[in-house]
């Protein structure tokens, strides 16, 4: 696999260990120890993922995280020593997909860097029409009654896989699998972040109810105008 890499990191020895590994995996890397001229690499040469510290001098992790949405959805994995849940929310509020604790091991790292690049669909299919939704797989759109919604790499992830499955209740572990990974079965803050995330997106405008939560199971989608008959794909 390819692609291009930019890692934010006021510590040396982790951008250095980074380039390293990354680089011996094919990936194109750009490093930078601050995070105000990371950002300024990041307009100069657009990453096709970011790494980034959550702690850092001057500009903090969720801060670059909110800059970079404001232009970007370029998906965003973010490192720290804190393993509270409080912190994993706020940087997942802020715009990142993913959160690692630090120590972490480089073969995980790796393996969510390639998950993250890879987002493969499910199926071969270019399309997900269900009920007043279309789930463009091929451009990574979605419209809402004819309106396009504007979602994040994850965001969109998460959707896509509820679409495929419409009316279905989809256990926490089940989603958190398919859309992270299995390293993030047991991280269900990930869900509720971007559950409302989604929800505030899709719903805010409606008024409508589509993410109904299962409690203590999971989430299940119902699009207006959806059937059970209806096929769900093109």
């Amino acid at each position: 696999m390819s692609g291009r890499i930019l890692v934010i990191d006021d510590e040396s020895q982790i951008t250095r260990a980074l380039r390293a590994a990354l680089t011996a995996q094919g990936f194109d890397i750009r490093t930078s120890n601050d995070p105000e001229e990371g950002l300024q690499v990041f307009q100069e040469w657009p990453p096709d993922l970011v790494i980034t510290d959550l702690m850092m001098p001057g500009m903090s992790g969720v801060e670059v995280c909110q800059a970079i949405r404001r232009t970007a959805t370029t998906p965003i994995i973010v490192l720290s020593v804190r393993d509270h849940e409080r912190s994993k929310v706020e940087a997942l509020d802020a715009g990142a997909d993913d959160y690692v604790t630090k120590p972490f091991s480089i073969q995980e790292l790796l393996a969510r860097v390639r998950a993250h690049l890879r987002r493969a669909p499910e199926r071969t299919e270019t399309a997900i029409a269900t009920g007043d939704f279309v789930v463009d797989v091929t451009a990574h759109s979605v419209t809402v009654q004819g309106k396009e919604v504007h979602l994040t790499p994850k965001e969109f992830d998460l959707l896509a896989h509820l679409a495929r499955h419409p009316g279905k209740v989809l256990t926490h572990r089940a989603l958190l699998t398919a859309v992270w990974g299995g390293q993030a079965a047991h991280q269900p803050e990930y869900l509720r972040v971007f559950v409302g995330q989604l929800r505030k997106k899709l719903e805010g405008e409606t008024g409508r109810q589509y993410i109904h939560t299962e409690p203590w199971i999971g989430y299940r989608f119902v699009p207006e105008g959806w059937n059970e008959e209806e096929s769900g794909t093109q």
